[in-house]
């Protein structure tokens, strides 16, 4: 048997008995030089470090990774999932967990290497705007859960595209393109889209076909969306809207009427704005317009019929043809002057009939009116109602000086406010009558031109002034009651008959030097009386002043003429004389 020799450690291997059979013998310097430069030829590297590493093969479990290390380290092939482009000879970032395991084996890691640079790529890509990719991991309350460089970021399901989705799931274990669009660095949380970068390109797809766009230019599109105000149309790349106005030369209620959702259809540029991106469409502008296609006889004064599309308070407007309206002014309804709305005499979608007032093709207006296919009850207007004639009104409006009624549809009159009573003083016509009741009149005066009626309501009655002329006389006394007292002028005295007196402030003192009040009760005398201003003016005063002079007058004849001499003048004494000579042979008597 075959004597074996001690086996010693490596690093108590001599290599001076290694048997040189090829005649090469190291000395020990040249020994150490060549150990040194093989070390040199592998990295200088320890554990818990980052470095860079070239793929070298890829596996469904695993991906080998070459860092200039002895020997190669394995990675699970899941760490790359969130990049399915990786090849061999992709440099990448590997943690180094151990240079040799119980196996000898390098471990590294990519995920540990992506998350501790991560923060920085995050912040790097978000302020450069970079285009990164990522790996739906899961789906969320809201949107989805994406790992980007090793970092959970959340994607919102309005950022997921520019149309809404509904089921998130399918975007799940996908690897999609992003940007981040918002990080906070103090929680950890970074927010990302995929939308943004289908906005990009569609701003870009916008900017190529708006560079292209003229007036008056006719493309095709397809409806997209159809709301209360009008049609967005799709031209291939840029939206641009129907106004609900543009879609047809008549009237409608809703752009459902004129098209549906994904119909082509052909429209004109109208208006566009390249900054915001704005496009104007037309579809009407496509065919003629209708004034253009309106009967070349049609003139003023003509009868025309359309049915009501639009009602106003000022008026109504009549489509006479799909595209063609006139408009019936509130006032050309009737031939009444009461403010009223158009409400009052149509409706929509009523049919009329109509007669032309103005027609203008060139700036396509026309107006209409409706009472004009009624009698004029303003002509002979003096034949229905002469002058004198009695008739039953009604109350239409209160003003200041007067009141408003109509005799019938179209003819009004006023009632001055001094035509309404003979004997009472009237402020203001409310305290006379109410809106809406009925009143007997009088015409006073017809003024056919102007279309004006004069009327009253006292003339209704005799003239109570020529009677309280031969009753109310200068100097005649009457009892009256104080109603009201100014201060500074007097007071209002309720007379007989319920006529008004004025007493002035003046001659408000009573017998015992006081001054009457309200409600009092007294005498008093007439002192001024005119029947054209109906005035009657009072004095309560002179009624007892009245009585001191009679007083006085039955004192002694001779004793008021020795007191009257006293304030003569000496030319006055003659002619005093005689008067008290002739007084005196008259009391003897």
């Amino acid at each position: 048997m075959r004597e074996t020799k001690d086996i010693r450690p490596l690093e108590d291997f001599n290599w001076d008995e290694i048997d040189n059979t090829r005649g090469e013998v190291y000395k020990q310097e040249e020994q150490e030089r060549l150990e040194a430069i093989y070390d040199k030829s592998f990295n200088q590297i320890g554990d818990q470090q980052v470095a860079m590493g070239k793929v070298v093969s890829i596996s469904d479990r695993e991906v080998v990774v070459n860092i200039g290390f002895k020997s190669d380290g394995i990675i699970p092939s899941t760490e790359f999932r969130y990049n399915p482009e990786l090849k061999i000879g992709d440099e990448v970032e590997v943690f180094i967990e151990n240079q040799e395991d119980s196996n000898g084996q390098l471990i590294l890691s990519h995920k540990k290497a992506r998350i501790l640079k991560s923060w920085d790529r995050v912040n790097e890509a978000y302020n450069s705007g970079e285009i990164i990719k990522g790996y739906v991991k899961s789906r969320t309350k809201g949107g989805l859960i994406v790992d980007v460089f090793g970092i959970e970021a959340f994607l919102p399901g309005s950022q997921i595209d520019v149309k809404p989705i509904r089921d998130y799931d399918v975007f799940v274990d996908k690897t999609m393109e992003f940007k981040i669009v918002k990080i906070n660095n103090d929680f950890k949380n970074v927010v990302v889209s995929h939308k943004a970068l289908i906005e990009d390109e569609i701003e870009a797809q916008k900017a190529e076909i708006m560079s292209h766009l003229e007036k008056g230019q006719v493309l095709e599109g397809t409806v997209k969306n159809i709301t209360s105000y009008g049609v967005f149309i799709d031209l291939g790349g840029v939206d641009g809207l129907i106004h609900i106005t543009d879609l047809s030369w008549g009237r409608i209620n809703h752009p459902e009427e004129i098209v549906k959702l994904d119909e082509k259809i052909k429209v004109v540029i109208l208006e566009f704005d390249q900054e915001k991106k704005r496009i104007a469409l037309g579809l009407k502008q496509l065919t003629p317009h209708p004034w253009d296609q309106l009967d070349p006889n049609l003139k003023v004064g003509d009868k025309v019929k359309g049915k009501v599309v639009v009602i106003a308070d000022y008026g109504a407007f009549v489509e006479i043809i799909p595209g063609v309206e006139g408009l019936i002014h509130v006032t050309e309804m009737s031939w009444s002057q009461h403010l009223r709305t158009a409400h009052e005499f149509l409706e929509v979608g009523q049919e009329v009939e109509a007669v032309i007032l103005t027609l203008d093709r060139e700036e396509r207006k026309m107006s209409l009116g409706i009472k004009q296919l009624m009698p004029d009850p303003w002509v002979n207007i003096a034949e229905r109602y002469p002058v004198g004639s009695k008739h039953t009104a009604t109350v239409r409006n209160f003003t200041n000086f007067g009141i408003f009624v109509e005799l019938e549809e179209g003819v009004d009159g006023l009632i001055h406010i001094s035509d309404l009573s003979w004997s009472k003083k009237i402020k203001h016509p409310a305290e006379f009558t109410k809106i809406g009741e009925k009143m007997e009149v009088v015409v006073l005066e017809v003024d056919a031109e102007n279309r004006r009626l004069s009327l009253g309501h006292k003339q209704l009655e005799e003239n109570p002034w020529d009677v309280f002329e031969t009753i109310f006389t200068l100097g005649s006394v009457h009892e009256g009651t104080i109603t009201s007292i100014n201060e500074k002028s007097g007071a209002v005295v309720n007379l007989p008959y319920g006529i008004d007196g004025f007493c002035p402030k003046g001659q408000l003192q009573k017998e015992d030097k006081t001054t009457a009040k309200v409600d009092e009760k007294l005498p008093f005398k007439v002192i001024e009386f005119s029947k054209e201003a109906k005035r009657v003016v009072l004095s309560h005063a002179r009624t007892w002043k009245q009585e001191e002079e009679k007083a006085s007058k039955k004192e002694s004849p001779a004793k008021k003429i020795n007191q009257n001499l006293e304030k003569t003048t000496l030319g006055d004494l003659d002619v005093l004389a005689s008067l008290k000579e002739e007084m005196t042979k008259k009391e003897n008597e």
